[in-house]
This record gives structure tokens, C-alpha cells and sequence, in this order.
């Protein structure tokens, strides 16, 4: 039976998420590539434990990684449950929506509709009530920024997610989303965007300067490109 390190805590600094009152660990586990039903349970269960063990209390998912789309949910369900389920309270645990998930015209985008059923199939896949932090996880031009905002103050006031973030978006959009967050008072805290020496994009479109001016942080992902 897994029993945490003793020394979790003391192994990696901590930071404060922008304004807010939540600390990140240094270093995420992100369960894009590797978490699908291609990858092999054991290994992945291992990786769980180990960056638990060594501080790392933020473990990121979405409703498409996998492959399949919703694999790396599930798979990481089941560690949870065989095996994190008694530090539930130490983990932050983070899930997005918007790309393609499922068929038809509900199943991707920015709509109330699309949103809030994702993020309910998404806790009923990985065995959670709430999850720490829900993404949008795209610019969708198409629905109206209110409306996704909107579904997102609804998830936090449901208490199926304690903040919201948002990911892949612009400086720009990203500064009119925080304003109606805001008027809603919705704890919108982190800006997730690719960012990398070789990917200098949230520089050019103004994300991290934005960011600051809202308050939120901002955490990057594919940091070690190939």
C-alpha cells in the first residue's frame, strides 16, 4: 500500500498563484502525452508517486489528453483512487475543455452547455467531487466571451471547481475575460500558454504583461520543447 514521502513538502519551493491565496509547486505534472491508453499503467502510476513523493502536489489534465480523449482522466482515476484518494487535500488538481471531445455540436467549444457537461464527465471519469482549478481551454470566437464566462462563475458557485484559469488565450481577449470574472467575482488566478526559449508567443501577443496588470499568474507548458 503507497504511503507519501515524509519529506513531500520540504522538497520543492512554493509561489504564489499571481494575487491569489493558492501556492503552486515549482514543478507540475502534466498528463498530456503520456497518461492514454498507449502508455503503460504501471509507469504511469510510478511517475504519480514519484513527483508526489518530491513535492509536486499539481497534477494537470484535460478532457482530450489521452489518446483516446478522456484516457488520461480515467487512468489517473484510478492512481487517485488506489492510491493519492487520502491527500486529496494536499493535491491541486486541474482540468480544461474546449478542444474537440465528443460528437456533435455540444461536444467543443466555449458554450454553457458544452463546458459544464465536460467538466461533469471529467470529475465523474477521475472519481473527484470538485477539481482546484477549471480551464477554458481555448479562445472560441464563435460563443460569446460572456457566455463562457459565465459558465465558468456557475461551475465555481456549483463548487465543482474552487478558481478558474484560462488557456491559450491572448493578452487582449484574456484582459476583457478577467473584466467580466471580475464583475462576477469569480476567483479567476492562472493563464496557462505554451511557452518555451523557442515558443516566445505569449510575449508577442502581450499575455504575461496582461497577466501581471490582472493579477494572475501565469504557468507554461511544453517548457522543453524538442
Amino acid at each position: 500500500m503507497y504511503a507519501a514521502s515524509p519529506a513531500r513538502c520540504s522538497t520543492l519551493p512554493y509561489h504564489r498563484c499571481g494575487k491569489s491565496g493558492l501556492m503552486l509547486p515549482a514543478v507540475s505534472l502534466g498528463l498530456w502525452h503520456n497518461f492514454g491508453d498507449t502508455a503503460n499503467f504501471e509507469n504511469m502510476r510510478l511517475l504519480c508517486r514519484t513527483a508526489f513523493d518530491n513535492g509536486i502536489t499539481h497534477f494537470d489534465l484535460a478532457n482530450n489528453y489521452g489518446p483516446e480523449p478522456g484516457s488520461a482522466e480515467k487512468n489517473f482515476g484510478r492512481i487517485f483512487k488506489e492510491d493519492l484518494a487520502p491527500y486529496r487535500d494536499e493535491l491541486l488538481i486541474s482540468t480544461k475543455a474546449g478542444y474537440d471531445m465528443w460528437e456533435g455540436p455540444y461536444g467543443s467549444g466555449g458554450s454553457r452547455k458544452y463546458l459544464i457537461a465536460s467538466l461533469d464527465q471529467s470529475l465523474r471519469r477521475m472519481g473527484l467531487d470538485y477539481v482546484d482549478i477549471f480551464y477554458h481551454h481555448r479562445m472560441t470566437p464563435e460563443t460569446p466571451l460572456e457566455e463562457s464566462m459565465e459558465a465558468l462563475a456557475q461551475i465555481v458557485r456549483s463548487g465543482t471547481a474552487l478558481y478558474v484559469g484560462l488557456s491559450n488565450y491572448d493578452g487582449p481577449t484574456m484582459q476583457r475575460a478577467a473584466a467580466i470574472l471580475a464583475s462576477l467575482h469569480v476567483p479567476f488566478i492562472i493563464n496557462q500558454n505554451r511557452y518555451s526559449i523557442l515558443c516566445r508567443l505569449p510575449e508577442k501577443n502581450g499575455l504575461p504583461d496582461a497577466a501581471a496588470q490582472s493579477g494572475q499568474g501565469v504557468i507554461c507548458f511544453s517548457p522543453l520543447p524538442r
